[in-house]
């Protein structure tokens, strides 16, 4: 295993992957199922997941659908999108999934990071912060997939979430997704500053670099999706994982 976690984090729409840019214009990049193969194949440590329209549809999670992932995958799964309640994370980790990441239900009841924690352990909860810069140049903390402002510094809002027991915060900046120019290391700077919890930086990463960059400014691990999904200039769909030699040239 890697001294630093570099955790491939696909999107869920529906029943196939897409990936966004700018948390917009979701392109279809396959099956999750098979990804998930190309990645056991690649023995990838850790597999992230997110549902992008279950928080905003008000659907909640699609069990189903986890039960068939988790079935298949051979790493370890952290599964984010319409969780609002004790009991579907309950029956999510009952399912096999290792972690839960929670966003805008954090937000609206930031009690429930605790009653999480307290019965599953903190190792069990991911809070996912989504940031953006207001008009103003000020980071965000945006909810429900970027698509409402919230007025919370992400900083202190990451305080906040470490108080109240989250064991680990995943970090995405919405302007850097899926662009691959790079992480916003200012923002995991700052944020890295005010926690001490794992930290894990996403969006933007497009090289192999940028992961060094990240960690090197406070990540704890890092996060990447259109870097292992698309090749070439024209983003062709290419799912794949850097070589366990190259990761650790530059982690």
């Amino acid at each position: 295993m890697l001294k630093t976690r570099v955790i491939p984090t696909l999107l869920l729409r529906g029943e196939g992957l897409v990936k966004t840019t700018g948390f917009r214009n979701p392109k279809y990049v396959g099956d999750p199922i098979n990804a998930i193969k190309i990645f056991n194949d690649k023995e990838v440590d850790e597999l992230i997941l997110l549902d992008i329209n279950a928080t905003n549809t008000s659907k909640g999670p699609a069990f189903d659908t986890l039960e068939d992932i988790a079935g298949e995958c051979f790493m370890p799964v952290a599964y984010g999108g319409g969780i609002s309640n004790v009991e579907q994370i309950r029956r999510i980790l009952g399912i096999g999934i290792e972690k839960v990441v929670i966003n805008s239900a954090a937000i609206k009841n930031p009690d429930l990071i605790a009653t999480a924690a307290r019965e599953f352990g903190n190792q069990a909860v991911v809070v996912s912060i989504d940031v953006k810069k207001t008009l103003l140049g000020r980071y965000e903390v945006r909810s429900h997939s970027g698509s409402k402002g919230t007025s919370l510094d992400p900083a202190a809002w990451a305080r906040q979430v470490q108080d109240l027991g989250a064991g680990e915060i995943m970090l995405t900046s919405i302007e850097r997704d899926g662009t691959m120019r790079g992480y916003d290391i200012d923002l995991v700077r700052k944020v890295s500053e005010a926690t001490n919890v794992p930290l894990i930086a996403a969006g933007g990463a497009g090289k192999l670099a940028d992961f060094g960059a990240a960690v090197a400014n406070g990540a704890d691990a890092v996060a990447a999706g259109a870097m292992f999904v698309f090749h070439g200039p024209h983003r062709a769909v290419l799912i794949t994982y850097p070589s366990r030699v190259d990761l650790e040239a530059v982690l």
